[in-house]
């Protein structure tokens, strides 16, 4: 009878149903009647409660122990376990929570999805682990052990492919192998000195064996179906391989399919090999062919076909079977959708970000998430959607563990299916069912950018416009295009990278020249950005992923433009990093602000990805903290150019991240120091003072670092660790590797300067600085003093710097002879900076940059022991209006200065965006140079 409140049909009694309805729900699987007929007096064997792999590992001895062989024991075990799992997850049910679309199912219907899959996952590792064990046993019988050439065992493992390397094991699934062996070799033969063979005939040999063992069907049914398609090669390659040949098949053969394979494998017999280390040796090959070392975007193309490919071959199963499209798992929105989704955001960024490697999708999704490259609502739900259909292709298998994942067309079938999942009707639940899965195909369609683009062979629709052949394109130009990028582009016809292009790539050029064309012809993009494309292509054609890239990404293709059209030291900039390109795709660019928080958080969680897979080694670290820093320069360079920063804020972020780099680099630094008297946990007694830009936070792009290393540590090796450090720290800090660089360090303000130590006690700075003792800082050192700040250390060391620091800026000074001091090396300054054809020069000229810090620095020397005001590194713009609001400056010349100094700022900061001269031709900036003149006239000449 039909529900009167939503016309959908209530739970029926179900037409065959072999079991009463008032008994557990389990009762109606066939499958488990057969078993409960067929095992009844080994039912008892597996104890109460989850199966786990330690309650199977007693059942399987039991079932040994009571005269079964291995191949039955382990059968009649999957039996029970599947019969359990059933129960656990089906007779549990709970009261339906009706609503007026019909009924909602409870939280917590059945177990948890991961009760299922774990204890499938153990069951195919135990068996596959006995097995092995077995089948050696049998083999080193008949042939002796297999060894490589210098007598050392060889061994073979078992790699789990698809959901069994990622222990999300369906409970009718077949399990994807492949067997890799480490060493060529032979066998050490019988002790007659007979049988000997290869080490690829008995691993041949013992793969036959275990799939005897595992795969067979007897009386007792099998253990799991096997497939070793995946293997390089396909069911045509030797059914075992060697490591070697396997990386050697990668470098040469491996297809970008297989790197979705390859994502989630993981060894997963021999339990010795595991536990003893020896099948990390895997990772060796398989994370490089993995994940490559650039964003990649060609995989976008792969996925589409193989999903192509799999939705064909779903197509040619269901024609004439229209009961076969309702396919959980390879329709549209189904299962197969879920995983790629988030297995192309890992493949692609994998490489660089390697907190996104792991196996299980639901981690997988919560990871894409935090990295900014899914929203949280969005992984979320996807994950609610994956826990559903994964259930619902359980309770599919469940009814006659058959490999399916379609829904039953009988109705008691689909009625019994509903109920266990909570529902009080078929409607709710298919309606659920249709919920999800739209949410996952509108995912999937959108990471794929909808429908498929035509590549120029026809898109299958009558009067498609085809994109013309790349060679087609260049031998013809338009008449209608720019003349200066028609002229760029004739010389692409005898380019010999161009010309050495594969076909795809080609065709992706011939897209991305013509959409560039396109903006040109609408204004959207100038002359001179489409240009600087050029000029950035040609050096990257042979790092195809970034054709890719922009013609994945529309977005981000007309954002490079934006920049590369904006200034030519973004150019540059592209040009020495192009990986970065990959942050424009983000929409959140532009609102957002350097946190240091979350970059020193997220490059921890990088490394500490890295450590897990045995790669955290130096060369890596020095690269990870390169590829952070350029990307998070690249995202300021790109508020910066939109205006979406000011001068000012740009230099803090810039700044502030400088200082975390400072901070990273010194704990990664101090882990890697060898002959360290001090523990990881308690880390070096050390610091660093910032002085200029970077103590100033007036930091910008390619700035130096000026900074000065202290330490305050007992040890009587002290001197000579922290010496070592510091040489190491600026090594990695200033060594170029194939990531580039970071920054260039000087040290220069250290106590004596260039002749002085590298690394001083901090004593020793405290008194140099406070002029104790016959060795001590001159007037310019005091100066330097007034923008300095400890950017890393830990409280106490800070705490006293401030001390120093306030101490010297305060001490008491004959104004006059400060004056003279200062005024004297402002000339020594100009001197070296000569300003030629009467230009002013925004930095060096009288009334430029340098005569506000000069004035600045004369105003907190000599005034701020009696206005503590001034003592704040705050920032000349600031320390300037403090004065004025002192009483120490005239009323306006203090702020006029001020707004002089940030204009000027402004001006040399976008005249170095476009490497331009800082110099211009009066009366270009006159009025800024009047009020910093004036500020100067005030300050030292008080009687003219």
């Amino acid at each position: 009878m039909p529900d009167s409140s939503t016309g959908c049909p209530t739970t029926p009694v179900a037409v065959g149903l072999t079991a009463p309805a008032t008994s557990p729900a389990s009762s109606y699987s066939r499958y488990v009647q057969r078993i409960r007929r067929r095992y009844a007096a080994q039912m008892p064997l597996l104890p109460a409660g989850e199966p786990v792999r330690a309650m199977m590992q007693a059942t399987l001895d039991a079932l040994l122990a009571g005269g079964l062989e291995t191949g039955a024991a382990l059968r009649v075990l999957r039996q029970l376990v599947l019969e359990r799992l059933v129960v656990l997850d089906c007779s549990q049910e709970a009261p339906t929570l009706h609503t007026a679309c019909g009924s909602l199912p409870p939280e917590g219907a059945g177990v948890a999805l991961n009760v299922v899959t774990r204890a499938m996952t153990e069951l195919a590792e135990l068996a596959l682990d006995v097995a092995m064990r077995h089948s050696r046993e049998t083999l080193d019988a008949q042939h002796g052990a297999p060894q490589a050439a210098n007598g050392v065992p060889a061994q073979m493992w078992v790699v789990g492919m698809g959901k069994l390397g990622a222990r999300e094991l369906n409970v009718s699934s077949d399990i994807d192998l492949i067997y890799v062996y480490d060493q060529d070799g032979e066998t050490a033969g019988r002790p007659d000195g007979r049988g000997q063979i290869s080490n690829h005939e008995y691993f041949a040999r013992q793969v036959r064996s275990v799939f005897s063992l595992i795969g067979d069907a007897t009386e007792h049914g099998f253990v799991f179906r096997v497939d070793l398609a995946l293997r390089p090669n396909g069911n045509s390659g030797p059914a075992a391989v060697s490591l070697s040949a396997l990386e050697e098949y990668f470098q040469a053969q491996g297809r970008e399919w297989e790197r979705f394979a390859w994502l989630k494998s993981r060894v997963v017999a021999p339990l010795e090999c595991i536990d003893s280390g020896s099948a990390q040796a895997l990772r060796g090959p398989v994370l490089p062919f993995v994940f490559r070392r650039y964003l990649d975007y060609s995989v976008f193309d792969a996925l589409r076909v193989l999903h192509r490919q799999i939705r064909e071959h779903a197509a040619k199963r269901s024609a004439g079977h229209p009961e076969r499209a309702n396919d959980v798992k390879m329709s549209r929105g189904g299962i197969r959708e879920i995983e790629f989704t988030v297995q192309v955001l890992q493949v692609v960024r994998g490489g660089q970000f390697p907190e996104l490697r792991t196996r299980p999708t639901l981690d997988a999704l919560q990871r894409v998430a935090h990295a900014g490259l899914m929203p949280q609502d969005t992984a979320d739900a996807m994950a609610r959607a994956y826990d559903f259909l994964r259930r619902v292709e359980h309770r599919i298998q469940y009814l006659d563990d058959q490999q399916t994942h379609v829904l039953p067309t009988r109705d008691d079938d689909l009625a019994w299916i509903a109920r266990t999942m909570g529902y009080g009707n078929c409607c709710a639940f298919l309606c659920e069912l249709d919920t999800h899965r739209e949410l996952v195909a509108g995912e999937f369609d959108i990471l794929l950018g909808g429908k498929p683009q035509c590549n120029g062979n026809g898109c299958g629709k009558a009067g498609a416009k085809l994109v013309p052949q790349l060679d087609d394109l260049l031998d013809q130009l338009p008449p209608e295009w720019p003349a200066q990028f028609r002229s760029r582009l004739a010389l692409w016809r005898q380019h010999p990278r161009i010309r050495a292009l594969r076909e795809d790539s080609r065709a992706r050029l011939s897209r991305l020249v013509q959409r560039t064309a396109q903006w040109l012809a609408e204004g959207t993009v100038t002359e001179e950005a489409a240009l600087r494309l050029i000029d950035w292509i040609e050096p990257l054609l042979r790092r195809e992923s970034y054709l890719a890239l922009l013609m994945e990404r529309p977005a981000v293709h007309e954002r490079l433009l934006r920049l590369l059209g904006a200034a030519k030291w973004p150019a540059r900039y592209l040009m020495q990093h192009p990986g970065v390109i990959d942050e424009l795709a983000s929409d959140e660019l532009l609102h957002e602000r350097f946190d240091a928080a979350a970059f020193s958080r997220e490059l921890q969680q990088r490394l500490a990805a890295l450590r897990r897979t045995g790669e955290d080694d130096e060369e890596t670290c020095l690269n990870l903290l390169r590829r952070a820093h350029h990307v998070e320069v690249f995202r300021t360079l790109a508020r910066d150019v939109e205006s979406a920063l000011t001068v000012e804020q740009v230099a803090d972020d810039l700044s502030a991240l400088a200082e975390s780099i400072l901070g990273i680099a010194t704990h990664w630094c101090w882990k890697h120091l060898k002959n360290r008297h001090r523990s990881d946990s308690e880390g070096p007694q050390f610091a660093i003072i910032a002085y200029g830009k970077l103590g100033g936070k007036e930091l910008g792009y390619g700035s130096d670092l000026d900074i000065v290393f202290v330490y305050e540590d007992e040890d009587e090796r002290a001197p000579e660790v922290y010496a070592a450090f510091v040489r190491k720290l600026i090594n990695w800090l200033t060594l170029k590797t194939g990531e580039g660089d970071l920054y260039e360090i000087d040290t220069a303000l250290r106590p004596n300067g260039n002749s002085g130590l590298l690394v001083t006690p901090f004593a020793a700075y405290a008194n140099y600085q406070q002029q104790r003792g016959s060795n001590t800082a001159w007037t310019w050192e005091h100066q330097a003093m007034t923008r300095a700040r400890c950017v890393l250390g830990d409280a106490s060391l800070r705490q006293r710097f401030d001390e120093v620091r306030r101490a010297v800026i305060t001490a008491p000074r004959d104004p006059q002879a400060l004056s003279r001091e200062i005024v004297e090396m402002r000339q020594k300054v100009r001197g070296a900076h000569p300003v030629r054809g009467g230009k002013f020069d925004l930095k060096h000229s009288p009334g430029g940059m340098v005569d506000a810090e000069f004035a600045v620095q004369f105003l907190v020397l000599s005034q701020s022991a009696r206005h503590p005001e001034l003592i704040g590194n705050v920032g000349n713009i600031a320390l300037l209006q403090r004065a004025e609001a002192a009483g120490l400056l005239p009323d306006g010349v203090g702020q006029d200065a001020a707004s002089a100094y940030r204009e000027l700022r402004r001006v040399q900061h976008r005249a170095r965006l476009n490497e331009e001269p800082t110099q211009v031709m009066p009366p270009e900036l006159q009025d800024e140079r009047n009020a910093i003149l004036a500020l100067w006239d005030v300050i030292f000449k008080p009687g003219a």
